[in-house]
């Protein structure tokens, strides 16, 4: 069924937009109720408008808490206009129906993520008009327009110009099921708020609000759909708030997946770094003076698997870079009888126009790259609030984020013979790209080199075997890293064959000392440090 516009109420806090709506519905005869500041930039934009306190017969009070509050619009709002008992009601009472309702609401998230932002602050702009009207009109969508953004100004415009001023009940209902995400979200982010404001680590109720951005080309298989969602708001510099620069075929749920994984891990670190993943494994990670010395470096630590993966580096692509990485895989490709440079996402902080230019044209070999760009990496704005969550069949786990990197304070050395520096700066290594690989996990590095990960193994000596046979003999004189404890000597001693020289691990074992004396038999140096990484 569908419904003619010919009274609308209009009030909003994002007025983008605005103006050129409330004309359109003037032109076509709409009667325009409308409040406060929306009064205003109407009145002074020359739409008609009448005022809501000419409508309730009360004035906006109580620096306006208190202004749509009121029978007269929520009986405008709710009344089923099919329905005697409520018509009647509505003539008795002189409550006039409202078919359009265009409200977006007080800016609760940008207000507190100002720095000095205050409680009081964030208290005034929790909106509870704006959702109590929205959600009144959404609930009677079969009478009822709701619009909640500015988006969909155009939709009801063209609609009503095409059908006699009437929306579509498609519309109506599809505009209603958005604005009960909204309410839903908004009341999200406050909760989220107050909880954070007294420490309340796992509230007895939670909801995540997110916003969907975009379909995705499938999910982990192609008989699986997917959609990626972007939290309401975040400080944090990630793969959810980089930009697309250049596309390819759509991007994938397995792409996001491993384009999270790499970002996050190069993020790590302050110095010049490039890490190349697959299936959420780091293959390649490397640190250098120079960032291009740093890529081929991790190219280099296993160039089978990074055909196909994710390349992430935590500054510029220039153009040498970016011709680097695009001939890097072309050569790969071709020699493998591939149409040439096959990686699926690159990854940075920024991409220099030249350097944009030598990928579009190396693209013409046959890639598919997407390039993701992310701006400047601040650490100090990591949001150390923000959940991990995990699904489960019926369920959701929370956990709060692994955010443990190298702590050099904490670290204690159990062996006779100590690491030297050049030692504990590739333990350092080994140790943050283990925390980013899956469990149970024995990484291999040398020269600030990754030269081999064993990943995802059921025991942890296999995880080793694993690595050792992939950096072969260039495993004398590397460090070696394991995410958890040794509940055996079997990987010290596996270790001590293979040529390694040096091993972080947690410590904690109840074998420790059987541990630490294979260690020293063999000269082995040993770092403990104190924490687990297990990542499942």
């Amino acid at each position: 069924m569908d419904v003619k516009i010919k009274t609308a109420l209009i009030s909003v806090s994002d007025k983008n937009g605005v103006v050129d709506f409330a004309k359109a519905l003037g032109k076509m005869g709409v009667k325009i109720i409308s409040t406060g500041g929306t009064a205003k930039a109407l009145s002074d934009a020359g739409v008609k408008v009448v005022g809501i306190e000419s409508v309730t017969g009360f004035p906006e009070m109580m620096d306006g808490r208190v202004k749509t509050l009121h029978p007269k619009i929520h009986g405008g709002l709710l009344g089923l206009r099919d329905k005697k008992e409520h018509t009647a009601a509505m003539k008795e009472h002189k409550i006039e129906p409202i078919d359009l309702v265009c409200v977006n609401l007080y800016p609760f998230e940008a207000t507190i993520a100002k720095p000095d932002c205050k409680l009081e602050d964030a208290i005034e702009n929790i909106d509870i008009g704006g959702p109590s009207m929205i959600r009144s009109a959404a609930k009677n969508n079969k009478f009822v327009t709701v619009v909640t953004e500015p988006g969909q100004y155009n939709k009801v415009i063209e609609q009503m110009q095409k059908n006699d001023c009437a929306v579509s009940k498609k519309l109506r209902s599809d505009f209603a099921r958005i604005a009960f995400g909204l309410t839903a979200s908004y009341d999200a982010a406050i909760s989220k708020y107050l909880n954070g404001k007294q420490a309340v680590e796992y509230p007895e109720r939670i909801s995540i609000a997110v916003k969907k951005e975009t379909s995705l080309r499938y999910g982990e298989n192609p008989h699986q759909s997917a959609a990626f969602y972007k939290l309401a708001s975040s400080p944090e510099v990630s793969v959810s708030s980089a930009a697309f620069l250049e596309g390819g075929t759509a991007i994938s749920f397995n792409n996001i997946l491993d384009v999270n994984a790499a970002f996050e891990l190069v993020k790590e670190f302050e110095e010049p770094a490039a890490v190349v993943v697959k299936h959420l494994n780091p293959c390649g990670c490397a640190v250098d003076e120079e960032i291009l010395d740093a890529y081929r470096k991790a190219y280099e630590g296993d160039v089978v698997s990074a055909f196909g993966s994710i390349v992430a580096v935590n500054r510029k692509v220039d153009v040498e870079l970016a011709r680097t990485i695009m001939e890097s895989y072309s050569r790969f490709g071709k020699a493998r009888g591939a149409s040439g440079f096959f990686a699926e996402v690159i990854i940075a902080p920024e991409f220099d126009a030249e350097a944009l230019e030598i990928i579009r044209t190396l693209k013409a070999w046959g890639s598919r790259v997407r390039l993701m760009e992310t701006g400047p990496i601040d650490r100090a704005k990591i949001d150390a609030v923000e959940y991990d969550a995990r699904c489960v069949v019926g369920g959701m786990l929370l956990q709060r984020r692994d955010l443990v990197g190298w702590e050099p304070a904490e670290l204690k050395y159990p062996t006779q013979a100590k690491p030297s520096a050049e030692q504990l700066e590739d333990l350092r290594i080994a140790w943050i790209v283990s925390k980013h690989t899956k469990s149970n996990t024995i990484v291999l590095v040398k020269n600030k080199k990754v030269l081999g990960v064993g990943a995802g193994q059921m025991n942890r000596v296999e995880s080793g075997l694993i690595a050792f046979k992939r950096a072969g003999d260039e495993t004398k004189g590397c460090a070696m890293a394991s995410d958890a404890f040794f509940p055996f000597p079997d990987n010290v001693e596996n270790a001590a064959k293979a040529g390694v020289t040096c091993i972080v691990q947690p410590g904690g074992s109840n074998k420790d000392d059987i541990v630490i004396a294979a260690a020293d038999e063999h000269g082995i140096a040993m770092v403990f440090t104190g924490k687990r990484h297990f990542k499942h």
